[in-house]
């Protein structure tokens, strides 16, 4: 009888362990899974990049924060992106909407040069109609002259 009771509370406490042990490497896994694919721009520190007025050309500051997305994009193959090119409120919704075009594409050149494949990136151009900062002062106009990298 007491074989019995005791193979039964065996049984029961081989079930809990392999039940929590299991439970506890598949929240593990899944959570590290998270962590690898989290996207790195939404903090606002790495997903813009900056141009000068009327200009579409990469800027020697810019290059650091397109390598920062490069290798993360390296790392995590499963990540597409959109890139968005803004313009500040000068000139014709037109002629932003086309420079807006020229600068998305600049930053998606140069990601794709770093390796990062095409097929993984997307453009898109807001004009002037997205802009980060008020107002109509040089500093205004300055932060809404960029290109920003979001996962998608």
């Amino acid at each position: 009888m007491h074989s019995k009771i005791l193979g039964a509370f065996l049984v029961v406490g081989l079930l809990a362990a392999c039940s929590s042990s299991k439970t506890d490497t598949s929240t593990a896994t899944s959570g590290s899974a998270a962590m690898s694919t989290r996207d790195p721009f939404a903090s606002g520190a790495a997903d813009k990049i900056f141009f000068d007025f009327d200009q579409a050309v990469i800027r020697d500051d810019a290059r650091s924060t397109l390598d920062t997305q490069a290798d993360w994009l390296t790392r995590n193959k499963a990540v597409s992106v959109q890139i968005a090119g803004d313009c500040d409120e000068r000139g014709t919704e037109e002629y932003n909407i086309a420079l807006g075009n020229r600068r998305a594409y600049a930053a998606e050149s140069y990601l794709a040069a770093k390796g990062v494949a095409s097929n993984r990136m997307s453009t898109i151009s807001y004009g002037k109609d997205r802009p980060l900062a008020p107002g109509s002062t040089e500093e205004a106009w300055a932060q809404n002259r960029n290109a920003i990298t979001s996962v998608r």
